[in-house]
């Protein structure tokens, strides 16, 4: 074996060197045919390329192919990138858009809170819901306006919709509001249009059910829930909600506040009742003074 390649490599040398002799031949011819300038030979350099220069088509197409697999690849690296840049973009987007969202939804609260007047009478202080207290057994919030803002228990509170609950303990700086959805709730109800009177009950969902309720056969899903103002705890025609039939088919109020977003509460100053401190005070003292005190009072003198 060793013999056998030391032959062929003795063949191959001479081959080589004949081979590399004759292309150094050919292209010198070349160049020289290229150099000389004369009429004649321009005419023979002229019909030469008439000849060859169109049957070599053939061996630029893959030449041609392949630049525009190149100009294509660097087209394609080039849309990628800017995908990416347009993913990353979007992202961003989508970001300042939940942001965005926010802050028209809490802007719609703010102006609502500022320009909803349910009454003449009635003012309002705004406070921002500083902690959620939730617990299987309690239902409240946590404001953060208390006694040096004028709040007092039992004022009702609500958002930029409808009633939340009532204060139920008031601190310096702090107060704690009591909601609809509480077991400890009882809020006194009107349903609209009939006009029937119910009873709000707490139960720790967010739909509470509606009791004592005068006719049942008035009332329909859908129809308008208000506060009515009885035992003066709450303001009269403040919106609760609207009346909706539970899976248990039991007739229940779908509450108009967000209870899944409260950041600010309204606190509604309720009027003073007056305060009685004497069996007599159950007599209305507005009433008409009869004719017949002046004369008693005459006659005991």
């Amino acid at each position: 074996m060793a013999i056998d390649r030391r032959g062929q490599e003795e063949y191959a040398r001479p081959v080589r060197r004949v081979l590399i002799g004759v292309l150094v031949v050919v292209l010198l011819a070349i160049f020289g045919l290229w150099r000389i300038d004369n009429p004649r030979m321009e005419r023979f350099r002229s019909a030469i390329v008439d000849k060859v220069v169109p049957s070599f088509d053939w061996a630029l197409v893959p030449v041609t192919r392949v630049s525009r697999m190149f100009d294509d690849f660097q087209s394609y690296a080039r849309i990628y990138e800017q995908n990416q840049e347009l993913r990353r973009e979007l992202q961003s987007m989508k970001s300042w858009r939940e942001a965005a969202i926010q802050l028209e939804q809490e802007n719609a609260r703010l102006l609502d809170l500022n320009k909803v007047r349910l009454n003449a009478q009635l003012t309002f202080v705004t406070g921002v819901v500083l902690t959620d207290n939730g617990s299987p057994f309690r239902r409240s919030v946590l404001l953060n306006v208390g006694a040096r803002d004028g709040i007092q228990d039992g004022w009702a509170t609500m958002d930029g919709l409808g009633l939340v609950g009532r204060i139920a303990g008031v601190g310096d700086k702090t107060s704690r509001v009591i909601l609809l959805t509480d077991t400890n709730s009882r809020v006194p109800v009107t349903i609209q249009p009939s006009g029937q009177k119910a009873l709000l009950v707490g139960d720790n969902t967010l739909a509470p059910p509606v009791d004592i309720v005068e006719n049942v056969e008035d009332v329909r899903p859908g129809d308008r829930v208000v506060t009515s103002g009885d035992g003066k705890v709450f303001p009269a025609d403040v919106l609760v909600g609207q009346i909706a039939l539970g899976p248990d088919r039991r007739l229940r109020v779908k509450l108009a506040a967000d209870y899944g977003r409260l950041e600010f509460l309204r606190v509604l100053r309720t009027p003073h009742s007056a305060t009685i401190g004497t069996v007599g005070g159950l007599i209305a003292a507005d009433g008409p003074v009869s004719e017949a005190e002046p004369v008693a009072e005459g006659t005991d003198g």
